[in-house]
């Protein structure tokens, strides 16, 4: 009677289970946004990728074999996938849709973050690299002061435009929000803020989580 009981109550919250039937209408959130572009925007899409052009130059998105691209209405981009019930092509949905919306953003506004230095004698400075331009470098390098004994050189990369209107703020602009991610990380891994005393450089609206020192 107890074993009949329990196997009831089984059957009862597996048909209540926030998973049951989970399949049945498959979308993505992201993924379904049509994306709407400015008329400085010209897409032209292959079948193995999309090419963006704008008014700060041109770049391309690479797109799965299963994606499918269609212009509903004037200035806009609907993203869809064959079968949205395959794991993989639900991942890549929304993920192809943002990436198609970034660089859209990117050849028509760019993106902008700053980085802050936080500390006791922190700066930076803008100068011209010995080395010059050459093959990835705009001929500019930081020269930071992290607490070190000596100073911190970065070389600025050519898709990159820095400015430091305070020593201990620097602005960073690129047209691929990728890349420039990719290098506020490389700055940051310096000096990565400490929980203790929030010292450190801090990229974006970065938080850091502070820490009380336990006393004896």
């Amino acid at each position: 009677m107890i074993v009949r009981w329990q196997a009831e109550a089984r059957r009862a919250l597996r048909s209540f289970h926030s998973s049951a039937k989970a399949c049945a209408g498959v979308v993505s959130n992201i993924g379904k946004k049509p994306i709407v572009y400015p008329p400085t925007i010209a897409l032209e899409p292959t079948s193995t990728a999309i090419s963006v052009k704008g008014p700060l130059g041109e770049t391309s998105v690479p797109l799965m074999p299963f994606m499918k691209l269609s212009n509903d209405a004037p200035n806009t981009l609907s993203v869809a996938v064959e079968n949205p019930k395959e794991r993989k092509q639900r991942a890549m949905w929304g993920l192809t849709r943002t990436l198609i919306h970034n660089a859209i953003i990117g050849m028509t506004e760019g993106f902008t973050t700053p980085v802050y230095l936080v500390g006791v004698g922190y700066r930076a400075a803008l100068e011209a690299d010995p080395r010059g331009k050459g093959e990835g470098r705009s001929g500019q390098r930081l020269n930071m002061k992290l607490g070190f004994s000596h100073s911190v050189f970065v070389s600025v990369p050519d898709h990159i435009k820095i400015e430091v209107p305070q020593p201990t703020k620097i602005v960073l602009s690129c047209t691929d929000k990728h890349k420039l991610g990719l290098f506020a990380a490389q700055i940051r891994r310096w000096r990565p803020p400490e929980p203790y005393k929030g010292k450190g450089i801090i990229v974006g609206n970065e938080r850091v989580r502070m820490k009380t020192v336990k006393k004896k």
